[in-house]
């Protein structure tokens, strides 16, 4: 099967569970695995993105389901977060040795994925949302949050990288073709059946 939006890179990567970069790029983000505590922010979020998308009353899963599906015995979904001093998102500039752990700062974005199965490719990292608050965009912090979903793949020896991106999301479209080896491409159709 053709799959739309993917990514096979070649690129090099650090494989630390969280990093970041200095203040004048990324705007300070810490980029680290989400943990229970972040839901109430991602699903802010995810209810940010769902007006982006043109759809805010399409979030129907409860607050419960949502951890539940991330955090328990045998999660269908994991994530990155990315944190920034909570200075950073007020517009006052704040070194980044001030964020020691995660949850000292605000989440203003995350990448939220699951796996799936090609069976003409094989495993492949489905990312279900990406969203960096429109207040923290410009700053670089998607490039880290997607950087590290790209490494996540290398790491897990996945065989891609795969998403859907709406065609008249411009700002998106050009974003992801900034990185090698993207295809974007269509002729499949979305189907599902709602339950």
């Amino acid at each position: 099967m053709q799959e739309n939006n993917y990514i096979n890179s070649g690129k090099n990567f650090d494989s630390s569970e969280s990093f970041s970069i200095p203040p004048s790029g990324g705007g300070g983000a810490v980029i680290r695995r989400a943990v229970k505590e972040d839901c109430k922010r991602m699903m802010e979020l995810i209810q940010e993105l769902a007006v982006y998308e043109r759809e805010p009353e399409a979030v129907t899963v409860s607050f419960d389901h949502f951890v539940e599906s991330g955090f328990e015995e045998t999660p269908v979904w994991q994530a990155f977060v990315a944190e920034v001093p909570s200075a950073s998102v007020s517009g006052v500039s704040s070194p980044l040795g001030e964020i020691e752990g995660a949850g000292r700062g605000e989440v203003v974005g995350f990448a939220l994925w699951y796996i799936r199965y090609s069976t003409w490719k094989g495993q492949r990292l489905y990312l279900e949302d990406f969203l960096v608050s429109e207040k923290m965009r410009g700053k670089g912090i998607g490039k880290l949050l997607f950087d590290k979903l790209i490494e996540e793949c290398k790491e897990k020896k996945y065989s891609g990288l795969v998403w859907q991106v709406l065609e008249w999301n411009e700002p998106a479209l050009n974003f992801y073709k900034k990185y090698d080896g993207v295809d974007i491409s269509g002729g499949w159709l979305n189907c599902m059946i709602n339950f």
